[in-house]
């Protein structure tokens, strides 16, 4: 139910045409509009509809108790803001429709692993855990692509890299188990991930190259993390994610 009632948000904004309205903000030396539309106003409330739905489909889960069930809704509402962007892009009715299969399937996989994940007990725990953190930076090179393919400016680039570069390194780094935020590092990884946005906003690259080259320092600055969190030393800790970041930014150089 929950899944329908986000996928049919996304539906009504294909059937349904609205003006569009440009919010204007001037200042001394400064001109800043942002387009409003009803494809913007529906994936906030779908987002929102996710929130709440995934708070009363968890609320009874036996394991949950007296504990916060904010962990768990972080990346379903991020999943649905984030399918909301690519969607309200396509254009061709082929690709329209792929778009919205997969934002269906990531939907239902996303509840569905969050759901597992409040018990670190049950058997497919470490599955759930893994394809949480891979769904995590599939959603980021999905964001971080379709801006780019939107040519959002840089006022709304920057913000948007950093809250979701921080929001998806703080639920990937708290589910290692150990009931611990890190928002010191959280928020210092959206800072590296928006200012990295920032400079490659001016080159010229395409949007999957603009992607790549951004998902790759936010896996390896979050693994970094991970690793000093189980005490490995620096020497030790760091070559893994520079290899790994390294192979991103040489990766991107050939993708068009």
């Amino acid at each position: 139910m929950l899944v329908a009632s986000v996928l049919l948000a996304f539906a009504l904004t294909r059937l349904v045409q609205s003006p569009h309205l440009t919010l204007e903000i001037t200042l001394p030396g400064f001109y800043f509009s942002y387009p409003l539309t009803l494809g913007a106003a529906v994936t906030l409330l779908a987002a929102a509809l996710t929130a709440t739905g995934m708070d009363w489909l968890i609320r009874e889960h036996p394991s949950l108790d007296q504990k916060s069930n904010l962990e768990h809704l972080m990346l379903p509402t991020l999943t649905t803001f984030v399918a909301g962007a690519p969607l309200s892009l396509l254009a061709d009715r082929t690709d329209w429709w792929a778009g919205f299969a997969l934002s269906a399937a990531l939907l239902a996989g996303v509840f569905l692993a969050e759901y597992i994940a409040i018990d670190q007990s049950a058997p497919p725990y470490a599955l759930a855990r893994a394809g949480l953190t891979a769904l995590a930076y599939a959603l980021f090179l999905i964001l971080a692509t379709s801006l780019r393919f939107s040519g959002a400016r840089m006022f709304v680039l920057a913000p948007v890299l950093f809250i979701v570069a921080g929001l998806i390194s703080l639920r990937v780094l708290h589910l290692d188990g150990a009931d611990r935020w890190d928002f010191p590092w959280a928020i210092g990884i959206g800072l590296v991930c928006a200012q990295i946005g920032a400079g490659l906003h001016y080159w010229q690259l395409t949007p999957i190259q603009f992607g790549v080259a951004l998902t790759g320092p936010l896996y390896a600055l979050t693994m970094l993390s991970s690793n000093l969190a189980e005490n490995i030393p620096l020497r030790r800790a760091a070559p893994g994610p520079a290899l790994i970041l390294g192979l991103t930014w040489i990766s991107a150089l050939f993708l068009r």
